[in-house]
């Protein structure tokens, strides 16, 4: 995990782990216990809030030990969660993620101020019976946000922090009152009316789930506050673990208390239903529903601002005055004054919306998704195993993966259209950053260690169960080695057609001399040269070898293991047909190669440019019996590749006068059987005609093909070879095959 500098990060603040349990038990115990935990336990009974409680614990339990977890491994400086997605991920996706972290942060601003007004309920009724017109809540909640944002701009997270334990204690009073309150509803017997104790409504679960999920997200409050606290990696993970059980515990008393006290009728009716059960409760319920509203939106904006100019320090922003201005910290704690005003700004536009649960289904879909990436880096990190991440606390990997599954389960299951459009979101947004810091880790850092080991797993697994690959299962895995990777790219080509969808391929560049410090810095300046110049989508593995000479090369090359996890089953040779010392060069290895059973391939190059619409000529003949298969099979894989998408294959059989029917149906039964794409009027036979060389009628026919497969026996090699391969200088790009032994079609 990268360990980079933050610079909002100041132990002089000197805060200990209570804040961070005072910030997380403030939000948690807010305003959604207050205002729709009544409403929910009238609506899905008992037995249905109990499994909201359980369900969001499922993801904020995980969350919590995914943030511990990750907390004790680095140290988590400036911005919170940003600071941890950003590190693990990269700062591409953690920009990413952060901005919509912050959104949601600076949103949830205004929802607990929205909540806040709700406790002066009384005080609208009053009105509306004084003056018989309803007074509009932003009367309340525009100034309570004013008020806020002053005291917070002045004084700083100091006094924030003093008004969080007053307020804590305020909000512990009020739930004491609650617990020793009565049912205020008895039969004529003096029994309590218990109706709403079954699982009810079951049809809308998800949708309450949606406007309660808020309640769960103040797990995350005090982790915030990590650039100003003495020892992150004690305080958070103890803070915000406490946090998160002392939640649990509360409000499965809470919906307890509400269920034996109320019937459905007024749990559903009445969003202050507390104060009609609480002893005093039409003074202490407005009171603690004003305190740990007001608290938790202290909270949200001591944090959402660090959030954005941590963002705004790693330079996310694609204008340099936007993250200048962002970043600026006042004093010696580095108070975000500007990141305040743009957060108070976005909070207003959303306080003058107004609405509770519209704007608490916004914060579920940003906070969904930030704890799933949470969850998700926890998993990562356990299934990768990289030797960095050696956390003091320990989850389990389990645990983290049920997390983020059920993070985006559940986003799902609560507005599929608002899942997509917040994915989308996030899409756009990680665009844009990849578009302004191209320098910066991106999606591919994400699964690297995972990938590593799962490949790594595959390898060894594979290799353990190997007992040779059947007939029907063949594919190729084929190496090349060449010195001229820059002067001709035919070979290249060739190896991304048999690699792109049903083989695999691996070039080496060729670099003759002894391994020293100077041919290695030589080797990985070419390698840098040739992955750069590599096209997207291509599926090539390209590598270097060093070696005294092409002989040596060749023996190392076809030694070494294939990283695809099967053994390497084909060697590539290339030469310009024009350059016949090229071609001498590999028939000396010919044997060497042989000796491992290699099927051989050597492509001729011409300087013909590849005509992909004229096709791939294949030609077979009875003596050649042997390369027939795998010269189809060639034809069919290269084929696969986009480049031919146009093209087709054709079939050429070099028959002896009266054998062409003969011939014509056993190629025929050869492509049913083996279900090739290849037309009955792309099979013709060529009668064999006396005086004529085999080559001249392969470059009577194949002339403009943009590929003609030829295969060539042991036999050849061993009596006057150049003369055979010289005889195709007439046509374009021609691919020799030898193969050891006879491929299956079927």
């Amino acid at each position: 995990m990268e360990n980079v500098e933050n610079k909002t990060y100041n132990k002089e603040s000197g805060f200990g782990t209570t804040p961070v349990y005072l910030t997380a038990i403030s939000t948690i115990l807010g305003a959604i216990l207050f205002l729709r935990f009544g409403y929910a336990t009238g609506m899905l009974g008992l037995i249905g809030v109990i499994f909201i409680i359980i369900l969001g614990h499922a993801i904020t339990i995980p969350t919590a030990f995914a943030i511990s977890e990750i907390s004790t491994n680095t140290r988590v400086e400036g911005g919170g969660e940003y600071f941890i997605i950003s590190r693990s991920f990269g700062l591409k996706i953690g920009s990413t993620i952060g901005i919509a972290l912050y959104v949601s942060q600076a949103i949830s601003v205004a929802f607990y101020i929205i909540a806040f007004t709700e406790a002066f309920e009384p005080l609208f009724e009053w009105w509306k019976r004084k003056f018989e017109f309803e007074l509009p809540r932003q009367v309340i909640s525009v100034p309570a946000l004013c008020f806020l944002s002053y005291i917070i701009l002045k004084k700083g997270t100091g006094l924030g922090m003093k008004l969080l334990y007053i307020v804590n204690a305020i909000l512990i009073l009020s739930l004491l009152f609650f617990f020793i309150g009565k049912p205020i509803t008895e039969n004529a017997s003096g029994n309590v009316v218990i109706d709403n104790m079954k699982f009810l409504n079951k049809d809308s679960f998800f949708v309450i789930f949606a406007i309660c999920f808020p309640a769960f997200t103040g797990i995350t409050a005090g982790v915030g506050l990590s650039g100003d606290l003495r020892n992150p990696a004690k305080s958070i993970p103890a803070g915000t673990i406490a946090g998160t059980f002392t939640g649990l515990i509360v409000y499965l008393l809470v919906v307890w208390k509400l269920a034996i006290s109320a019937p459905a009728g007024d749990l559903v009716g009445n969003q202050l239903i507390m104060s009609k059960i609480a002893v005093w409760g039409a003074i202490i319920i407005p009171i603690g529903l004003a305190s740990c509203t007001f608290s938790s939106a202290i909270g949200s904006i001591i944090v959402a601002p660090r959030t954005l100019q941590a963002i705004a320090l790693d330079k996310s922003f694609p204008v340099r005055r936007i993250n200048d201005f962002l970043a600026y910290g006042k004093g010696k704690t580095r108070e975000p004054i500007n990141s305040y005003i743009v957060t108070f700004l976005i909070a207003l536009v959303f306080v003058i919306m107004g609405n509770v649960n519209a704007v608490a289904g916004i914060i579920s879909m940003f906070f969904l998704i930030s704890y799933g990436t949470l969850c998700l880096i926890s998993f990562l990190n356990h299934f990768g195993a990289p030797p960095s991440y050696r956390p003091r606390f320990k989850s389990k990997w389990y645990i983290s993966l049920g997390g983020f599954l059920l993070s985006v389960w559940v986003m799902f299951r609560i507005d599929s259209l608002y899942t997509v459009l917040s994915y989308a979101v996030i899409v756009v947004l990680y665009l844009i950053v990849e578009h302004y810091n191209k320098d910066q880790k991106g999606l591919v850092n994400i699964f690297k260690g995972s990938i590593f080991q799962l490949n790594r797993r595959l390898q060894v697994y594979m290799q353990k169960n190997h007992s040779g690959l059947d007939d029907e299962e063949w594919r190729p895995a084929a190496i090349c080695i060449s010195q001229n990777s820059f002067e001709r790219e035919k070979v290249l080509e060739l190896m991304k057609w048999i690699s792109h969808k049903h083989g695999f391929g691996t070039y080496f560049h060729y670099i003759e001399g002894y391994y020293s410090k100077q041919t290695y810095i030589e080797s990985r300046k070419i390698f840098a040269q040739l992955i750069a110049q590599r096209e997207r989508g291509n599926s090539l593995y390209i590598d270097t070898m060093i070696s005294p000479s092409y002989t040596s090369a060749i023996a190392q090359v076809i030694q070494s293991p294939s990283i695809s996890g099967m053994e390497n089953n084909m060697v590539i040779f290339e030469y310009d047909k024009n350059n016949t010392d090229e071609l001498v060069r590999i028939l000396e290895n010919i044997n060497l190669v042989k000796s491992g059973e290699f099927d051989i391939c050597i492509l001729g190059s011409s300087n013909f440019p590849v005509k992909y619409r004229n096709g791939i000529h294949v030609w077979t003949r009875a003596v050649d019996e042997k390369n027939t298969n795998l010269m189809i099979l060639l034809g069919y894989i290269i084929l696969s590749h986009p480049d031919w998408n146009k093209s087709y294959i054709k079939i050429f059989n070099i028959s002896p006068a009266g054998k062409e029917k003969e011939t014509k149906k056993d190629l025929e039964e050869r492509i049913a059987t083996g279900r090739l794409p290849v037309t009955l009027t792309n099979i013709e036979i060529v009668t064999f005609v006396e005086n004529q060389t085999t080559g001249e009628s392969i470059v009577e026919h194949s002339k403009y093909a943009g590929l003609t497969i030829i295969g060539f026996r042991e036999e050849i090699i061993k009596h006057n070879p150049l003369t055979f391969f010289d005889d195709f200088g007439g046509i374009g790009d021609v691919l020799f095959v030898n193969a050891s032994t006879s491929r299956n079609i079927n």
